[in-house]
Protein backbone atom coordinates (compact mmCIF):
# COMPACT_ATOMS: atom_id res chain seq x y z
CA UNK A 1 0.00 0.00 0.00
CA UNK A 2 1.47 3.37 -1.04
CA UNK A 3 1.25 6.70 0.77
CA UNK A 4 -1.73 7.87 -1.31
CA UNK A 5 -3.68 4.69 -0.54
CA UNK A 6 -2.97 5.13 3.16
CA UNK A 7 -4.08 8.77 3.02
CA UNK A 8 -7.25 7.85 1.13
CA UNK A 9 -8.09 5.09 3.62
CA UNK A 10 -7.54 7.53 6.47
CA UNK A 11 -9.82 10.15 4.91
CA UNK A 12 -12.57 7.60 4.22
CA UNK A 13 -12.41 6.58 7.88
CA UNK A 14 -12.67 10.24 8.82
CA UNK A 15 -15.77 10.61 6.65
CA UNK A 16 -17.37 7.57 8.25
CA UNK A 17 -16.56 8.84 11.76
CA UNK A 18 -17.94 12.29 10.91
CA UNK A 19 -21.23 10.82 9.72
CA UNK A 20 -21.48 8.47 12.70
CA UNK A 21 -20.74 11.12 15.34
CA UNK A 22 -24.25 12.55 15.52
CA UNK A 23 -26.29 9.32 15.96
CA UNK A 24 -23.72 7.77 18.31
CA UNK A 25 -23.64 10.99 20.34
CA UNK A 26 -27.43 10.88 20.55
CA UNK A 27 -27.17 7.33 21.91
CA UNK A 28 -24.77 8.50 24.59
CA UNK A 29 -27.01 11.45 25.52
CA UNK A 30 -30.06 9.19 25.67
CA UNK A 31 -28.33 6.79 28.04
CA UNK A 32 -27.29 9.67 30.31
CA UNK A 33 -30.84 10.99 30.42
CA UNK A 34 -32.24 7.53 31.07
CA UNK A 35 -29.88 6.99 34.02
CA UNK A 36 -31.17 10.11 35.82
CA UNK A 37 -34.80 10.18 34.71
CA UNK A 38 -37.53 8.71 36.94
CA UNK A 39 -40.67 9.99 35.22
CA UNK A 40 -42.25 7.15 33.18
CA UNK A 41 -43.27 9.41 30.30
CA UNK A 42 -39.81 10.94 30.02
CA UNK A 43 -38.23 7.49 30.20
CA UNK A 44 -40.45 6.46 27.28
CA UNK A 45 -39.15 9.41 25.28
CA UNK A 46 -35.58 8.40 26.16
CA UNK A 47 -36.18 4.89 24.85
CA UNK A 48 -37.63 6.34 21.63
CA UNK A 49 -34.51 8.48 21.22
CA UNK A 50 -32.28 5.47 21.80
CA UNK A 51 -34.24 3.35 19.32
CA UNK A 52 -34.12 6.05 16.64
CA UNK A 53 -30.40 6.72 17.13
CA UNK A 54 -29.57 3.01 17.09
CA UNK A 55 -31.46 2.57 13.80
CA UNK A 56 -29.71 5.53 12.17
CA UNK A 57 -26.32 4.24 13.34
CA UNK A 58 -27.03 0.77 11.98
CA UNK A 59 -28.30 2.13 8.65
CA UNK A 60 -25.18 4.27 8.19
CA UNK A 61 -22.83 1.40 9.04
CA UNK A 62 -24.56 -0.93 6.56
CA UNK A 63 -24.33 1.72 3.85
CA UNK A 64 -20.67 2.58 4.42
CA UNK A 65 -19.70 -1.08 4.70
CA UNK A 66 -20.92 -1.63 1.15
CA UNK A 67 -19.93 1.80 -0.22
CA UNK A 68 -16.40 1.95 1.24
CA UNK A 69 -15.59 -1.67 2.12
CA UNK A 70 -13.79 -4.23 -0.03
CA UNK A 71 -14.80 -7.47 1.65
CA UNK A 72 -15.01 -10.32 -0.87
CA UNK A 73 -12.91 -8.52 -3.49
CA UNK A 74 -13.89 -6.18 -6.31
CA UNK A 75 -14.82 -8.97 -8.73
CA UNK A 76 -17.83 -10.33 -6.83
CA UNK A 77 -21.38 -9.80 -8.04
CA UNK A 78 -23.70 -8.08 -5.57
CA UNK A 79 -27.53 -8.27 -5.69
CA UNK A 80 -28.91 -4.84 -6.53
CA UNK A 81 -31.57 -5.47 -3.88
CA UNK A 82 -28.82 -5.19 -1.27
CA UNK A 83 -27.65 -1.85 -2.63
CA UNK A 84 -31.23 -0.61 -2.79
CA UNK A 85 -31.93 -1.71 0.78
CA UNK A 86 -28.98 0.17 2.29
CA UNK A 87 -29.71 3.20 0.10
CA UNK A 88 -33.37 3.28 1.10
CA UNK A 89 -32.48 2.96 4.77
CA UNK A 90 -30.00 5.83 4.61
CA UNK A 91 -32.31 8.13 2.62
CA UNK A 92 -35.21 7.11 4.84
CA UNK A 93 -33.57 8.91 7.74
CA UNK A 94 -34.01 12.19 5.81
CA UNK A 95 -37.70 12.92 5.37
CA UNK A 96 -36.99 15.74 2.91
CA UNK A 97 -35.55 13.42 0.25
CA UNK A 98 -37.58 11.01 -1.89
CA UNK A 99 -35.69 8.28 -3.74
CA UNK A 100 -36.68 6.49 -6.96
CA UNK A 101 -34.86 3.43 -8.32
CA UNK A 102 -34.56 2.11 -11.87
CA UNK A 103 -32.49 -1.05 -11.69
CA UNK A 104 -32.48 -3.08 -14.91
CA UNK A 105 -30.21 -5.87 -13.61
CA UNK A 106 -30.59 -8.30 -10.73
CA UNK A 107 -26.94 -7.97 -9.76
CA UNK A 108 -23.92 -5.77 -10.49
CA UNK A 109 -20.16 -6.21 -10.10
CA UNK A 110 -19.01 -4.91 -6.74
CA UNK A 111 -17.19 -1.90 -8.28
CA UNK A 112 -20.51 -0.89 -9.83
CA UNK A 113 -22.33 -1.13 -6.51
CA UNK A 114 -19.61 0.83 -4.70
CA UNK A 115 -19.65 3.52 -7.38
CA UNK A 116 -23.46 3.71 -7.44
CA UNK A 117 -23.72 4.13 -3.67
CA UNK A 118 -21.00 6.77 -3.58
CA UNK A 119 -22.67 8.70 -6.42
CA UNK A 120 -25.93 8.47 -4.46
CA UNK A 121 -24.12 9.79 -1.37
CA UNK A 122 -22.82 12.77 -3.36
CA UNK A 123 -26.34 13.38 -4.65
CA UNK A 124 -27.79 13.24 -1.15
CA UNK A 125 -25.20 15.69 0.15
CA UNK A 126 -26.16 18.12 -2.62
CA UNK A 127 -29.86 18.17 -1.61
CA UNK A 128 -29.45 20.53 1.35
CA UNK A 129 -33.12 21.57 1.18
CA UNK A 130 -34.47 18.19 0.19
CA UNK A 131 -35.71 17.01 -3.16
CA UNK A 132 -35.72 13.88 -5.30
CA UNK A 133 -32.94 11.36 -5.83
CA UNK A 134 -33.29 9.16 -8.95
CA UNK A 135 -30.90 6.20 -9.12
CA UNK A 136 -30.48 3.94 -12.14
CA UNK A 137 -28.19 1.05 -13.01
CA UNK A 138 -27.84 -1.56 -15.73
CA UNK A 139 -25.30 -4.24 -16.63
CA UNK A 140 -25.03 -4.49 -20.43
CA UNK A 141 -23.40 -7.08 -22.72
CA UNK A 142 -22.92 -9.74 -20.10
CA UNK A 143 -21.58 -12.23 -22.69
CA UNK A 144 -18.57 -10.03 -23.48
CA UNK A 145 -17.70 -9.33 -19.87
CA UNK A 146 -20.20 -6.55 -19.30
CA UNK A 147 -20.30 -2.79 -18.93
CA UNK A 148 -22.02 -1.29 -15.90
CA UNK A 149 -23.93 1.91 -16.66
CA UNK A 150 -24.88 4.06 -13.67
CA UNK A 151 -26.75 7.33 -13.28
CA UNK A 152 -27.84 9.40 -10.28
CA UNK A 153 -29.93 12.56 -10.56
CA UNK A 154 -30.43 14.84 -7.55
CA UNK A 155 -33.12 17.50 -8.11
CA UNK A 156 -34.36 20.06 -5.63
CA UNK A 157 -34.89 23.74 -4.80
CA UNK A 158 -31.21 24.23 -3.97
CA UNK A 159 -28.22 22.17 -5.13
CA UNK A 160 -25.08 22.52 -3.02
CA UNK A 161 -22.29 20.84 -4.95
CA UNK A 162 -18.76 21.27 -3.67
CA UNK A 163 -16.48 22.27 -6.55
CA UNK A 164 -13.70 20.13 -5.09
CA UNK A 165 -15.97 17.08 -5.23
CA UNK A 166 -16.42 17.82 -8.92
CA UNK A 167 -12.66 18.11 -9.36
CA UNK A 168 -12.21 14.76 -7.59
CA UNK A 169 -14.74 13.21 -9.98
CA UNK A 170 -13.14 14.61 -13.14
CA UNK A 171 -9.58 13.89 -12.02
CA UNK A 172 -8.37 17.48 -11.68
CA UNK A 173 -8.09 17.51 -7.87
CA UNK A 174 -4.45 17.04 -6.74
CA UNK A 175 -4.06 14.29 -4.13
CA UNK A 176 -2.51 16.84 -1.74
CA UNK A 177 -5.87 18.67 -1.65
CA UNK A 178 -7.91 15.63 -0.62
CA UNK A 179 -10.26 15.89 2.35
CA UNK A 180 -12.77 13.61 4.03
CA UNK A 181 -15.48 15.28 1.94
CA UNK A 182 -13.78 14.64 -1.41
CA UNK A 183 -12.29 11.21 -0.59
CA UNK A 184 -15.34 9.14 -1.71
CA UNK A 185 -15.39 10.89 -5.12
CA UNK A 186 -11.63 10.46 -5.47
CA UNK A 187 -11.92 6.76 -4.58
CA UNK A 188 -14.52 5.96 -7.25
CA UNK A 189 -12.57 8.00 -9.81
CA UNK A 190 -9.52 5.81 -9.21
CA UNK A 191 -11.72 2.72 -9.27
CA UNK A 192 -13.24 3.72 -12.61
CA UNK A 193 -9.86 4.52 -14.13
CA UNK A 194 -8.47 1.18 -12.94
CA UNK A 195 -11.23 -0.60 -14.85
CA UNK A 196 -10.81 1.49 -17.98
CA UNK A 197 -14.05 3.37 -17.39
CA UNK A 198 -14.97 6.91 -16.46
CA UNK A 199 -17.21 9.25 -14.52
CA UNK A 200 -19.05 12.39 -15.55
CA UNK A 201 -21.37 14.97 -14.04
CA UNK A 202 -23.52 17.91 -15.08
CA UNK A 203 -24.66 20.67 -12.74
CA UNK A 204 -27.65 23.01 -13.14
CA UNK A 205 -29.40 25.37 -10.71
CA UNK A 206 -31.98 22.76 -9.73
CA UNK A 207 -30.32 19.44 -10.55
CA UNK A 208 -27.08 17.48 -10.40
CA UNK A 209 -26.63 14.50 -12.72
CA UNK A 210 -23.83 12.00 -12.05
CA UNK A 211 -22.94 9.08 -14.29
CA UNK A 212 -20.42 6.28 -14.72
CA UNK A 213 -19.52 3.56 -17.20
CA UNK A 214 -17.43 0.70 -15.81
CA UNK A 215 -16.14 -2.18 -17.96
CA UNK A 216 -15.94 -5.52 -16.15
CA UNK A 217 -12.64 -6.14 -14.39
Amino acid sequence: MNDLSLELASLLCSRLCHDMLSPVGALSNGLELLADEKDPEMRRHCFELLEQSAKISTDKLKFFRLAFGAAGGFGDMVPVSEARAVGDELVGNNERIAVNWALASDSLPKPGVKTLLNLALIGMDALVRGGTLDIGAELRARDSGGVTELVVRAAGPKIAFDADVGRALDGSLPPRDLSSRTAPAFMIRRLAEGLGGGLQFALADDALVLGAMLPAA
